[in-house]
């Protein structure tokens, strides 16, 4: 049986930026052992998986996986699997795509060039942070904090500069913290209201190219800071992405552009 898969180019408007993700379009479930499997043997920081729901035909069931772990929330690779159905003609360019996961329902939709999600807020509230991290980052942050599901560090840095200059012991990070790590300062130049770079490397994934549900956090932080609920987020990975974020409520709409750069189908 062939599986239609593709490589999607999330939060870009340029192929072979942004955050890339595979995307299977299953017409039934499989088990989780061949889902990591693929996830593995695509070597990606996300492969999603998308079922249609028996349950009153009512949307999608979406899963997402690292080469090693599957997350319960992830924003590049929603992203792309809305792109991949759109693209595909499994949803009309009208309809919204909407995906059942383990955070709940989460919406997309198109708005003109720009897809945008819904997706829950996860606040920050300060936190310690371990000194083997902070000697593994080389970083004395101004502030840090702990998302509201404990799953990811958000620290703020003096400046941009000293985001993009990052350079993090990945080896010691994996062996001495199990969650992800959100850096982040004050854009020094428009459009950018805020950059960010995202690390996790006890998941298979040392920086992650840009991070949709990063800005779950990010959104809600540097709106109570910069005293406005709509913002536009740049991921200073080497690929590099965009992410436009808007606060509504406990609610977050990140929203960014998605080019496919492969299409193809799993034989096994």
């Amino acid at each position: 049986m062939e599986t239609p898969i593709l490589q999607i180019d999330a939060f870009t408007a340029e192929a072979f930026k942004g955050n890339p993700a595979a995307v299977c379009l299953l017409d039934r479930s499989r088990p989780d052992e061949w889902m990591q499997r693929v996830a593995a043997e695509m070597n990606l920081s996300e492969t999603a998986f998308v079922v249609p729901r028996s349950i009153r035909k009512d949307g999608f069931d979406l899963r997402w996986f690292t080469p090693e772990v599957e997350v319960p929330l992830c924003g590049h690779a929603t992203l792309a699997s809305a792109h991949a159905l759109w693209e595909t003609g499994k949803l009309a360019a009208g309809e919204e795509a909407r995906f059942y996961t383990q955070s709940g329902w989460l919406i997309a939709r198109r708005v003109g060039k720009q897809i945008e999600l819904d997706f829950p807020a996860l606040p920050v509230h300060e936190a310690a942070l371990p000194d083997e991290v902070r000697e593994a980052l080389g970083v004395n942050p101004r502030y840090v904090g702990r998302d509201s599901n404990e799953r990811n560090y958000l620290l703020e840095l003096e400046s941009e500069e000293a985001v993009r200059g990052l350079r993090p012991n990945f080896e010691s990070l994996r062996r001495t913290v199990a969650a992800g790590i959100i850096v982040t300062a004050r854009a020094s130049a428009e459009p950018y209201d805020f950059v960010s770079r995202f690390f996790a490397p006890y998941a298979g994934v040392d920086e992650d190219p840009v991070t949709g549900s990063a800005h779950c956090s990010l959104a809600p932080y540097w709106a109570e800071r910069l005293g406005k609920s709509e913002m536009a987020g740049y991921q200073a990975s080497a690929r590099g992405g965009t992410v436009g974020v808007r606060l509504s409520g406990d609610r977050v709409l990140l929203s960014g552009e998605a080019v496919t750069v492969l299409r193809g189908s799993l034989l096994c």
